[in-house]
């Protein structure tokens, strides 16, 4: 079955005039019915059929989130088409490679930078023939370009859709490059659809129709493109947010009740709350902790499927409306579940976020398995794990601890690279992760680390970076960390502050300072660091704790390469870049 269908028409023959996308317009946020969203793909799918695109063409998009990206993306596949997700933050030169290489026929824009860059490659010698943009606001060029409104205007809003097989190709999605050179990920109709109805028969979800999503990051990624075509596939409503600076506002505006997020999310509203706590009144200092504790016995017993009783639930809604309820306004009031992917997260976050209230269901999974492999269940899950193994899907520990995966999820292969296809494929078939992880004693995996980042110290000792960065960075002070270990005979860190925290530091304690390049520099500061890391990694072995650092003066950027479009950092070229920095620590 085609991917668009399973999701466009049960859902507009359900409920055509129930609400299916939100979006913001300068006057305030507004939703399309199942009925005008289902005509917008189609008219938007026959444009594409009319301009050349035939079945198995590729159409890539280029844009930040939006409706019109998912319209697009569902536009695209219900004529056979398959597509090809850029990163909004990409380069021109980024942007050409995945062009060059999917073939890519069609590219929909959205800000003048991708118009700009996209028209660039257009006009060279390649397969693109055709940009269209998504905003009137961008100047075009008459030359190869449409706007999306007039692209559409004249084509008819009824079409039938082209079926699809579960093998057949739904989407090629180019990863970010952390070890290098993009590979495309080829995913098919099946991998979704399976996927889905999985995540379906492991939730149990009751009234999924009623709950809203909230889009914040890239759709480009696949966590973000799969957990959004997932609410729509149940009938929820997705709301897009195009710039994730502006998500504070976003919660309270559109009240979301449900919204995927990445570690560095929760870490920081878990630290500023706590921040937040201790620079309160004793009384309310009192009243946070003792609130805290109820939540966190309640959780506890939710947690193990375990009666509450009568005492505790009058307490736990007393804590609610003195402590939680404040919390959660803060984030629009009704979110209670939130899935967590991209890297591990610590037990006390998800603890926390579980006494307030919110379900953070915590997973891992990768592009070239259509997200999800494990996740936490509502209840019997174990903190600091990554969940169970979704159904239809099986895993194993290989060699060298390496996870391994079968099912419903696994890609087909790289596009047009059979030798990277087969390094990933054992002989029997399954998976490589490039992830070493474990079983605990109740089936739930655990992570230790990726394979390739393990690092081995001089002394012998193996360090795994990922979890010793993840406790570093709970914090308000920390936003980036980047461990070095690998052949030194101790572990040192390039930390990036928090420098919106860090000023605020610096003003309670009038410490002056011109710029953060000369704010880093200052006793004080590095003083207040050193403490800070002693506080974080008590509890860590001795070998694994950080013993010298240096301040960075601004944060890794995309641009510059040093971290990907979903925040990770690529760790060789922060390690070469900055080679001489770390030199000086040894």
């Amino acid at each position: 079955m085609n991917l668009a269908e399973a999701i466009i028409s049960k859902n507009a023959e359900k409920h055509p005039y129930k609400s299916a996308v939100g979006f913001k317009k300068k006057e305030g946020w507004k939703e399309l019915s199942w009925k005008k969203f289902s005509e917008i793909i189609y008219k938007t799918a026959n444009a594409l059929k009319n301009n050349g695109v035939a079945e198995n063409d590729k159409v890539a998009i280029y844009a930040d989130n939006s409706a019109e990206w998912l319209i697009f993306d569902l536009a695209a596949m219900s004529i056979g088409a398959i597509t090809i997700p850029i990163y909004s933050t990409n380069n021109a030169e980024q942007a050409e490679y995945i062009i060059n290489d999917s073939q890519a026929k069609v590219i929909l824009v959205g800000n003048q930078s991708q118009y700009d860059a996209a028209f660039e490659i257009v006009q060279k010698e390649n397969s693109l023939q055709t940009v269209i943009v998504t905003k009137k606001s961008v100047w075009i060029k008459k030359e190869y370009t449409f706007y999306l409104e007039d692209f559409i205007a004249k084509s008819s809003p009824k079409i039938e859709i082209v079926q699809k097989k579960y093998d057949d190709l739904a989407t090629i999605i180019y990863t970010s490059g952390t070890t290098g050179v993009p590979k495309g990920v080829m995913l098919t109709h099946g991998n979704f659809i399976k996927s889905f109805d999985a995540h379906f028969e492991f939730f149990k979800f009751k009234n999924f129709e009623e709950e809203l999503s909230l889009a914040f990051l890239p759709l480009t990624h696949v966590f973000e493109r799969c957990w959004s075509l997932f609410c729509l596939y149940g009938g929820a409503r997705v709301y897009f947010l195009d710039d994730p600076k502006n998500i504070a506002k976003a919660l309270v505006e559109v009240k979301p009740t449900m919204m995927c997020a990445v570690p560095r999310f929760f870490q920081k509203i878990y630290a500023g709350v706590n921040d937040l706590a201790a620079e309160s009144s004793s009384l309310k200092k009192k009243i946070f902790n003792w609130a805290l504790e109820i939540g966190r016995e309640t959780a506890e017993l939710r947690r193990k499927e375990m009666a509450i009783p009568f005492g505790l639930k009058l307490k736990n809604s007393l804590a609610e409306s003195l402590v939680f309820g404040k919390i959660k306004n803060k984030m629009g009031g009704r979110l209670w579940f939130l899935p967590c992917g991209g890297a591990s997260l610590s037990p006390e976050v998800t603890q926390f976020f579980e006494a307030v209230g919110i379900h953070v269901t915590v997973g891992y999974g990768l592009t070239e398995t259509t997200a999800t492999l494990t996740a936490f269940p509502f209840t019997k899950f174990e903190h600091g794990t990554c969940g169970k193994p979704l159904p239809g899907v099986e895993i194993r520990i290989g060699e060298n601890d390496e996870i391994q995966a079968k099912g419903n999820g696994i890609m087909k292969g790289y596009y047009k690279k059979p030798e990277e296809t087969a390094k990933v494929f054992t002989q029997d078939g399954w998976f490589k992760t490039g992830d070493a992880g474990k079983f605990d004693e109740n089936g739930n995996l655990m992570i230790t680390d990726r394979i390739k980042d393990l690092m081995k110290t001089s002394n012998g000792k193996y360090i795994a970076p990922q979890q010793i960065e993840n406790i570093l960075t709970n914090n308000n002070f920390i936003s980036q960390i980047v461990l070095v270990a690998e052949g030194r005979q101790f572990v040192s860190a390039l930390i990036v502050p928090n420098f919106e925290f860090l000023e605020e530091y610096a003003k309670k304690n009038n410490i002056s300072f011109a710029n953060y390049e000369e704010l880093i520099q200052k006793q004080e500061i590095i003083d207040f660091y050193k403490d800070k890391l002693k506080e974080l990694q008590h509890e860590l072995s001795d070998f694994e704790k950080v013993k010298k650092f240096t301040l960075m003066p601004a944060e890794f950027e995309i641009g510059t390469g040093e971290i990907t479009p979903t925040l990770k950092v690529k760790r060789a070229v922060v390690l070469k870049k900055y080679a001489d920095l770390i030199e000086k620590m040894y």
